[in-house]
């Protein structure tokens, strides 16, 4: 339950909004939508419903945190619903909004004012650019029950209020969704090799080395980019290591001053390519033992904002 202040006379209560339970909320809505933008919104109207509330109606609320969670939970599952027939009308491939490491964050978002979105953001597996594509590939519903239960720890009685249904329907659920993300998800790779690995690829990349770029990639590799139409971006994804090496080979005839940077992407290392100081392009990876599988090219500008001052 949050603090509150004693009021001044005649005044209305107004309960502290306490920067805990608004992380929590980032953290949940960010997961569940993959994207921070909409993610903010999500929780933004979350507390706008908090606030319309009586003070007395709010006093009655026992944990306000678990109150705001079930609203943000109903909420994103309205959202996925509107989302796979706003996506099925999105130019090209869409790809969930990149996030970059808490010591990179260029642009604050809305929020508190206190803190930076990426300082409440936590960059575990279960934001890794892989993970949160296999999500995309699940019902909303089946998300929202992975998501609150697997990661949060929400009891299967507490999610059947927000997505109602019985417990045991969300039981269910949440084991579908395992189940996918078990079938999806390759053997861990140790960071310093996919470290390793992604510097290689930058060098490769920046010498356009088409060989050394195939020997980089997975026979079978796949690349998806992201302009949302707003930008140029190939509308198809691009399979197989020699074809994404030509097709990076000539990205880097055509953007003559393209500088590439190694960042960390959604807590795992990635590349940044700016020009003139804009970041242009956020690209994620995920690797088979010591070779590149897919590639995760984000170029709509609308994703990359706290990438670009």
């Amino acid at each position: 339950m949050s603090r509150r202040t004693e009021p001044e006379p005649g005044l209305t209560p107004v309960p502290v909004r306490p920067e805990g339970e608004y992380r929590q909320l980032i953290n949940v809505a960010y997961r569940l939508l993959g994207s921070l933008a909409e993610a903010e919104d999500a929780v933004q109207e979350a507390f706008a419903r908090w606030y319309a509330m009586s003070g007395p109606q709010r006093e009655a609320v026992e944990a306000p945190g678990a109150w705001l969670t079930t609203v943000v939970g109903r909420i994103c599952l309205d959202v996925l619903g509107s989302a796979r027939a706003r996506r099925e009308r999105y130019v090209g491939e869409w790809v969930p909004e990149p996030l970059p490491d808490t010591t990179e964050w260029i642009n604050g978002r809305s929020g508190d004012g206190e803190t930076d979105p990426a300082d409440r953001i936590t960059l575990d597996e279960s934001v890794d650019m892989a993970f949160l594509v296999v999500l995309e590939s699940m019902t909303p519903a089946e998300r929202v029950a992975f998501i609150l239960h697997d990661v949060f720890r929400y009891p299967f009685t507490e999610l059947a209020t927000i997505v109602g249904r019985t417990p045991a329907a969300c039981r269910q659920l949440a084991s579908s969704a395992r189940r996918r993300v078990r079938a999806a998800r390759p053997p861990e790779t140790p960071t310093g090799l996919q470290a390793r690995v992604i510097k290689d690829f930058k060098q490769a990349w920046e010498a356009q080395d088409i060989a050394a770029l195939v020997g980089l990639l997975n026979p079978d590799a796949t690349m998806i980019a992201d302009g949302g139409g707003m930008v140029g971006a190939t509308l198809h994804p691009i399979t197989g290591a020699g074809e994404i090496a030509r097709y990076i080979a000539a990205i880097g005839d055509m953007a003559p001053g393209m500088t590439l940077l190694l960042r960390s992407v959604n807590g795992r290392p990635g590349l940044v390519a700016q020009r003139g100081g804009t970041t242009v392009t956020v690209a994620a990876f995920a690797l088979a033992d010591d070779r590149i599988t897919h590639i995760w090219a984000v170029r709509n500008p609308e994703k990359l904002g706290p990438w670009t001052p």
